[in-house]
């Protein structure tokens, strides 16, 4: 399973990268937002700046609804850099859109996806990815995690050949829990790929190391 970070902080970007275990990034307006990124000038910078730290997919996302204006603003998205990934919403107008991206060669990853059968129909119209939102699902007393399953399942016996990014992870036991579920990527806050690395008896177990070092 591949990490993707789910951040626009070029700091935690390039923690994670150093971490030597960053595969990719997404982002969307609300993080740009976050880290005081305003204007489309410095959004489109901003990009660049995240694809010269990152070797691997950049999820930029659109913000038009209608079909010409993501045509439009995802052209100049995926001019921007090699790694970009055009991120498009689960609307009809997006499904369209992600069509005619895979018809010209340009990635895709359809986001916003809550359930199995908007997944099928990102992977009919050729997305790259597709980005089901398990946190909010948990949030809405639904098994995200089970989705992610679902979701696998479908594409498994069906041949479809997109992968299935599990995000809105909200814990390190959500990443392993996707794992176990089958997902091609997951993205999360580095906090949550930080918090794979805890637990109470490795620090016990380093602890009686290095004081018995002191014996040596």
């Amino acid at each position: 399973m591949k990490f993707f970070i789910d951040t626009a902080n070029l700091a935690q970007i390039k923690e994670a990268h150093d971490l030597g275990i960053l595969d990719g990034v997404t982002t969307n307006p609300s993080l740009m937002a976050k880290e005081g990124i305003k204007g489309q000038d410095a959004v489109m910078q901003h990009y660049r700046d995240i694809c010269s730290i990152v070797d691997g997919p950049v999820s930029a996302e659109v913000i038009a609804t209608d079909f010409k204006g993501i045509v439009d603003e995802g052209m100049k998205l995926a001019a921007l850099h090699e790694n970009i990934v055009v991120k498009v919403p689960m609307i009809k107008e997006g499904v369209k859109a992600i069509k005619y991206f895979s018809d010209n060669d340009i990635k895709t990853n359809c986001t916003l996806v809550f359930s199995a059968g908007q997944a099928i129909l990102a992977a009919k119209a050729g997305a790259t990815m597709v980005s089901p939102f398990i946190g909010r699902i948990d949030d809405a007393n639904w098994d995200g995690v089970q989705l992610i399953e679902q979701i696998v399942n479908v594409y498994n016996a069906q041949g479809f050949m997109t992968e299935v990014l599990a995000a809105s992870i909200r814990s390190p036991l959500h990443i392993v829990k996707c794992a176990e579920a089958g997902a091609d990527i997951c993205t999360c806050p580095l906090s949550s790929i930080l918090g794979l690395l805890n637990h109470p008896l490795t620090d016990i177990g380093l602890a009686k190391f290095l004081e018995d070092a002191k014996n040596l």
